[in-house]
């Protein structure tokens, strides 16, 4: 079964159930801004539970976009690894969709979806 990746956008959606990504082919990353000092437990011990399946990228500096170019940036070396992949982005950010579309006119499955509930990959 092909992989499916979520990166989230932890500045901008702070997911309550991580715990719920049961399958063994989902792999999680969350992006971490430069100014974030603190996870809930709940989200960290999930993620935890996830083991080498996930992993948190934590920016090193801030500014407009900062995040996103990070997200923009794992993106692109992800397709260029696993070209077969799915890739959900978790954000309520619209910046992303002009990427989404681009991604998408050349075959690449991706989306934007506003919660960590509304991903194909979550068991519910």
């Amino acid at each position: 079964m092909k992989t499916t990746y979520i990166l989230i956008d932890y500045e901008n959606v702070q997911p309550s159930i991580v715990a719920a990504l049961a399958q063994e082919h989902t792999k999680l990353i969350m992006f971490v801004g430069a100014n974030q000092t603190k996870i809930s437990f709940e989200v960290a011990e999930a993620i935890q539970r996830l083991g080498d399946r996930a992993q948190y990228v934590k920016i090193c500096s801030s500014g407009t976009n900062a995040l996103d170019f990070h997200i923009a940036y794992y993106m692109g070396q992800l397709v260029a690894h696993e070209p077969g992949a799915s890739f959900q982005i978790i954000s309520r950010d619209t910046g992303f969709d002009p990427l989404i579309a681009h991604l998408k006119s050349k075959k690449v499955h991706v989306q934007r979806l506003q919660e960590v509930a509304e991903a194909p990959a979550v068991k519910v």
